[in-house]
Order: C-alpha cells, then sequence, then structure tokens
C-alpha cells in the first residue's frame, strides 16, 4: 500500500525555522520530521512514499534524490490539501487503497489496526480521531462513523481530526481542483455521504505547527522518551 506525504505547506508560524526550508524539513533531533513520519510508517512495513511538494521542494528533492523508495511530486507552492492529493490521482488504480497524512505530526498508534478498520468498515475514508488541546476541527462520532465535522471551533472537547488517513482511489471523485480544502468541502460531502469514518486513537499524537510544539517534540527526543519510535 502506497504511502501519501503532504509536504507542500510554508509553515509560517515556524518562521524563523522554514525561512530557508519546508516545514516537514524541520529537524527534531538531527532528522527531518518526515523522516521520523517515513520511520513510523516503515515500522509497519510500508516502503513505498509519495511526497506531495510545494513551497522549497528542492530542499525535499535533494535529501531524497537517492532513495528509491520516496517519489518527490511537485503540486504546485499554492495549492491546498485537496488539490495536492488530486494531483498524485494518477499513480493510483481504480478502487486502490493508500495511506496519507501530514508532513508535520507524528503519533504511536497502530497502523495495522487503521488499516484493518478501514477495511472492515468498507467506506471511502478513514482518518485517525484524537483528543489533543484545543485548535482544530472538531468531529461528532456516531457508531466510529463521522456525523459532523467542524473546522476549528471557538470552544470544543470532542475528537479532532489526527491526520493519518486511509483513503480509496474514490477521494478522488469529491476534489474538484487546486483550491480545495481537503478538511473542508470533501470531508463535508464524505460525511453527508455517510463515507467518512474515524478511528478512534487514545495514545500519543503530536502536530508541529508552531515553536511550542517543535520545542515539546524536540523535549521528548532528547530524553528518548519519544513515543513515535517506541512502537513494539
Amino acid at each position: 500500500m502506497k504511502v501519501v506525504i503532504l509536504c507542500g505547506g510554508i509553515g509560517s508560524r515556524l518562521e524563523e525555522e522554514t525561512k530557508s526550508i519546508p516545514k516537514p524539513m524541520v529537524k527534531i533531533g538531527k532528522i527531518p520530521i518526515v523522516q521520523h513520519i517515513i520511520n513510523y510508517y516503515k515500522c509497519f512495513g510500508y516502503n513505498d512514499f509519495i511526497l506531495a511538494t510545494g513551497y522549497k521542494k528542492e530542499v525535499i528533492e535533494k535529501y531524497y534524490k537517492n532513495n528509491k523508495n520516496v517519489k518527490c511530486v511537485f503540486t504546485g507552492k499554492n495549492t491546498l490539501t485537496g488539490g495536492r492529493i488530486l494531483r498524485l490521482k494518477k499513480f493510483f488504480k481504480k478502487n486502490e487503497n493508500f495511506l496519507m497524512t501530514y508532513g508535520d505530526g507524528l503519533t504511536n498508534q497502530n497502523l495495522d489496526k487503521l488499516v484493518s478498520f478501514h477495511i472492515r468498515k468498507n467506506k471511502i475514508a478513514t482518518l485517525t480521531s484524537v483528543k489533543p488541546p484545543a485548535r482544530f476541527g472538531e468531529l461528532k462520532i456516531s457508531r466510529n462513523r463521522v456525523s459532523s465535522f467542524k473546522e476549528k471551533p471557538q470552544l470544543q472537547n470532542n475528537w479532532i481530526n489526527g491526520g493519518f488517513f486511509v483513503f480509496n482511489s474514490k477521494i478522488f471523485n469529491f476534489i474538484s481542483g487546486d483550491k480545495i480544502m481537503l478538511e473542508r468541502e470533501p470531508f463535508q460531502k464524505l460525511t453527508k455521504s455517510r463515507n467518512l469514518m474515524a478511528f478512534k486513537h487514545y495514545g500519543f499524537w503530536q502536530c508541529m505547527d508552531t515553536m511550542r510544539d517543535k520545542n515539546l517534540l524536540e523535549k521528548l527526543w532528547k530524553k528518548k522518551k519519544a513515543p513515535w519510535i517506541k512502537l513494539k
């Protein structure tokens, strides 16, 4: 199964780190966060990666130029998340399942269980739902199916979208172009058609949106307490 990692974002809230490199290349320890993500997927036997690049794509391309298992695909500098996925349509067959995540988040969830859940439910999309601090799009979940998806509400104490998706290639039918954000119109349509499932993860999850987030991940790494490398 192929793994898509969205690596096109600018990372404006990490400006001191991202003036010269794209956000996925910001290092935790001495390793870019996107490589931490790749290592995590490899723990579960996945070795076919597509990096959807954008801002400062050449930095990512240079880093992976000799890695035959990583394909870097430029998906536009200003393309939104849905558009980046749509631009990868040619790499997938009809009815093919694939994994996808953002290039700035880490977790310790069991991918085998996530994929089994997706196959068992037989829907178009499965996302990982988590319960971190506020700031994110809120989900309402009924019997593991997403019944409501709200982008970044003012108040929340519920499940949120943590990334780490499994998609069927039918997902491309829900995205119309470059300016489509996956987390808005496509997810709303999938929700209404009862095709968006949520796999609840109760363990570690952390994105890297701010320097505070970056420093937290760095601290875990330096103390050798990084949950994303302790998967067995």
